[in-house]
């Protein structure tokens, strides 16, 4: 009898077990995040101060469940870096299963927002009440990844609370990897928002 198995169940270890995952280090493997990342326009950088002004604000007076995070951080450094534009197209909510080889389990789960390039998975984001830590979020992030049914190109990941952000790169091949990067907070002095909106923009100039 297969098991169904949910994920936002599982964690890094069942990962490891399952699929014999291995984390990379080194950061000439995940050098997407820290090299040629563009600077950003003033107009740009108001605008993501103004995101990160309407996140506080908000926070101060409610505990931000998942669908205002994506409304209040995650569409605008969406829209701001290009991702609702050709060639990329967005898709929500999308139901996921991820077959165990060798087992009878199946990973079951839904994908925040997908944003797929020539019909290729190539970045999925997590996003998460921002009561709750980005732990919760980076086991499924992967394990959707892991679904990725192009195994040639290496699949990026983005997974954020609204305060808290991560991006995540995984290469299949025959045994699959992945590194991450730094965590970025909405709460450091300065504002994170630059850095993570220039590895999205990075990432959507790599991609096209």
């Amino acid at each position: 009898m297969v098991q169904i198995i949910q994920a936002s169940k599982i964690t890094i270890g069942y990962l490891i077990d399952k699929f014999d995952l291995q984390r990379v280090n080194d950061d000439k493997f995940f050098t997407e995040w820290l090299a040629d990342l563009p600077e950003l326009s003033e107009l740009e950088k108001q605008t993501l101060d103004r995101i990160k002004s309407n996140f506080l604000h908000l926070i101060e007076r409610q505990q931000m469940i998942e669908s205002i995070v994506k409304m209040v951080v995650l569409s605008p450094l969406l829209e701001l870096a290009g991702f609702y534009q050709p060639p990329f197209e967005i898709d929500g909510e999308k139901g996921v299963e991820i077959f165990v080889e060798d087992e009878d389990e199946v990973i079951k789960g839904d994908i925040d927002v997908l944003v797929l390039g020539n019909h290729l998975w190539i970045f999925v984001i997590e996003s998460k009440r921002s009561s709750l830590s980005l732990d919760a979020g980076i086991p499924q992030a992967l394990a959707y990844m892991l679904g990725n049914p192009n195994h040639e190109k290496p699949c990026f990941g983005f997974v954020t609370n609204g305060s808290h952000f991560v991006f995540l790169k995984l290469i299949k091949q025959d045994t699959p990897q992945y590194g991450r990067s730094d965590d970025f907070s909405i709460f450091n002095r300065g504002n994170d928002l630059y850095r993570v909106f220039s590895i999205l923009k990075h990432l959507a100039a790599l991609l096209q």
